[in-house]
């Protein structure tokens, strides 16, 4: 159900509602050589180590108005990084219209807002095929809050984070709230699809499957970049340094890669 500020209901006592979004980006490059893959490794952990993943998360507490509490970041060795925000409610200034409509949330703005404890972390993921030439790189967010505000209002933000060429998304709404008679409400604000949280010019730049169980109020699209470079995918020289038949084969590789990611399955090929 749909409020605006005028019609917001009024609960009894805090609101009680665990909003959970899940956001998980991937990264493809072909990485011929041993060095190549190493190089690739080393670029994704300077570019997502836990200084700039913290920054990130940071952006996030303010977009949903929270103070951060504690901060806990860890670089791995040899490669990967962790980031763990607890956050706790934020001074209410008012609760913009825009909360209570499936839109897509600011990039960084602050934007203050009600929020009790809760969390956002980071953790990444890159890794390599041991034969395929074929590097990932991995991030997995999760931003869980209590209160009026979604999660889902980061997510625009997370997006244009990231260089991914595939995302899966989750949102689900857990545990109910009272309103001031007893009732038991067990979600507070309209939603039909996640993507209604995503900006066009990102929507467009994407292929997305929606798979949704509203009557548990679970949420969860999956995107796949659409437009295929290969110069894009090739980590320190461009397609113009390979034979087109190497283009070929490597282009088939990259595209079965970011399609079992996609669909979440191995694909047997035979040729």
């Amino acid at each position: 159900m749909a409020f605006t500020e005028e019609q917001r209901i009024t609960l009894h006592g805090f609101n009680n509602l665990t909003k959970s979004l899940s956001f998980n980006m991937y990264d493809i490059c072909f990485t011929k050589t041993k060095e190549e893959r190493e190089a690739y490794i080393e670029y994704i952990d300077e570019q997502y180590n836990s200084e700039r993943l913290t920054h990130i998360l940071n952006t996030v507490a303010d977009i949903i108005g929270a103070h951060v509490l504690n901060t806990a970041k860890q670089d791995y060795v040899p490669q990967g990084a962790s980031v763990t925000l607890l956050v706790s409610e934020g001074p209410i200034v008012e609760v913009p219209t825009e909360s209570f409509e499936e839109s897509p949330g600011p990039l960084p703005d602050n934007v203050v807002m009600q929020l009790d404890k809760s969390h956002i972390t980071v953790h990444t993921y890159p890794e390599y095929h041991p034969s395929e030439g074929i590097s990932t790189f991995r991030a997995d967010i999760d931003v869980s809050t209590c209160g009026e505000i979604s999660p889902l209002k980061a997510l625009n933000y997370l997006i244009h984070s990231f260089d991914t060429d595939i995302m899966t998304i989750d949102y689900r709404v857990r545990g109910f709230t009272r309103d001031i008679h007893g009732n038991k409400l067990f979600i507070d604000h309209e939603i039909n699809s996640i993507q209604n949280y995503i900006p066009d010019e990102v929507i467009n730049q994407f292929d997305m499957i929606d798979v949704n169980v509203y009557q548990e109020n679970i949420f969860h699209t999956k995107c796949k970049l659409r437009q295929f470079d290969l110069n894009n995918y090739l980590f320190g020289y461009t397609q113009d340094a390979l034979s087109d038949e190497d283009q070929k084969e490597i282009t088939e590789r990259l595209k079965l890669e970011m399609d079992e990611i996609f669909y979440g399955k191995s694909i047997n090929t035979y040729h």
